[in-house]
């Protein structure tokens, strides 16, 4: 891929590893572990919001605020944006996949489908980046492993959230299938990502979501009419967090994973979100972890270690 001059300037040392200097494995999954713990909290955040807002203004509100927070970033760094139009649509084609529509189809369809089917929907995301490496891209190498993995932190997934959690399945199709998709889309995002992995996270991170923003804003003010609006205040504090934390600050973490641990490895933090909410309600509220919900953990830990180790000398 060409790199704009802009962006090649504009990188500071911090912003982008030197080449000869590999990323150490243990940073990078500790920076996995995070992002999961960014985006699965994202589901509850996306629950409240859309109590009083509707689902493509809420997503709009999400994508501003996370485009005004790393366009500052940008700002305070000095890095620039790229200047050619050949970059400009790879960003426009990521935030298609990465955020407008699999956030929007995630939001719509959290309005029919309980929270932990959505996980599960939501979890399969290595699923459809492995069958698209092997059958269309082969950008990174496969393996009986990496494909063991995938199916070992989708079973954990499964036991963490519960059996009966797939009892929905069936009932609300679309809102399923909505999520399912948003799933589907999320990776193809990690798959075209690499495509932008020779430029600083920063860059495509605020690209993709000022050009969501671009897009959203206006389809929002259009079909929701917010200023007709009237939502509560919990609804406006999720909103804004969700943009913040779980979109800002995940979406510098993604680009940077993509770019370190690869297409499968990123979307590994889907397992993680399952477990990250389990130990939360374990730390916080004192729930019991069941012996299902143990096996659950270790196979998603097992499935993430699968997927990622030793990736250098695999991949």
């Amino acid at each position: 891929m060409r790199v704009t001059e802009a962006a090649r300037t504009g990188a500071s040392a911090a912003a982008l590893p030197a080449a000869s200097r590999p990323p150490r494995l243990g940073i990078e999954l500790a920076l996995l572990c995070v992002l999961a713990g960014l985006w699965g909290s994202s589901y509850l955040l996306i629950k409240v919001a859309v109590a009083t807002i509707p689902p493509l203004t809420l997503i709009a509100m999400r994508v501003s605020i996370a485009a005004i927070l790393l366009g500052s970033a940008m700002a305070l760094s000095g890095i620039r944006f790229p200047r050619d139009w050949a970059t400009w649509r790879m960003l426009l084609v990521q935030s298609v996949f990465n955020s407008i529509a699999p956030w929007t189809l995630l939001a719509w369809g959290q309005q029919y489908v309980d929270s932990g089917l959505a996980g599960v929907l939501n979890s399969t995301s290595p699923i459809f980046v492995f069958v698209i490496t092997m059958l269309v891209t082969r950008h990174e190498a496969v393996s009986a492993m990496k494909l063991a993995g995938v199916m070992s932190g989708v079973i954990g997934v499964v036991l963490i959230v519960g059996i009966d959690a797939l009892d929905g399945l069936g009932r609300h199709i679309a809102g399923q299938v909505a999520v399912l998709a948003s799933a589907v889309l999320y990776g193809c995002a990690a798959v075209f990502g690499k495509r932008l992995s020779s430029i600083p996270p920063l860059v495509p991170a605020a690209g993709t979501m000022l050009l969501a923003t671009i897009v959203l804003v206006p389809a929002s003010l259009v079909v929701d009419a917010p200023w007709t609006l009237h939502p509560r205040a919990v609804s406006i504090g999720a909103a804004v967090v969700l943009g913040l934390a779980c979109t800002g600050v995940a979406m510098l973490i993604y680009f940077r994973l993509v770019r370190t641990l690869g297409s499968m490895g990123v979307t590994s933090q889907s397992y993680l979100r399952a477990g990250v909410s389990v130990l939360l309600g374990v730390v916080v509220l004192g729930e019991p972890i069941t012996l299902a919900i143990g096996a659950g953990l270790v196979a998603v830990i097992a499935g993430v270690a699968l997927i990622n180790f030793p990736r250098r000398q695999r991949d």
